[in-house]
């Protein structure tokens, strides 16, 4: 198990979450990001990363095991 590519998905997806959250202004506030669709699209990008990251370690996982 790569405990290094685990984390750097779920901080990857969770801030991707984030960020589309701001750009869409679905998460209110007052900062530069809310309402900007460029933060929305880094976002999918940053979730699209961190998902094909757990997916590598899932198959490696499974490589492993058999």
């Amino acid at each position: 198990m790569n405990r290094g590519r685990v984390i750097l998905a779920v901080i990857l997806i969770a801030l991707g979450l984030v960020w589309i959250g701001q750009g869409t202004a679905i998460i209110a506030g007052t900062g530069p990001m809310t309402g900007q669709p460029f933060w929305a699209w880094v976002g999918a990008a940053c979730v699209a990363v961190g998902v094909v990251l757990a997916g590598l370690e899932v198959r490696s996982r499974r490589a492993k095991a058999s």
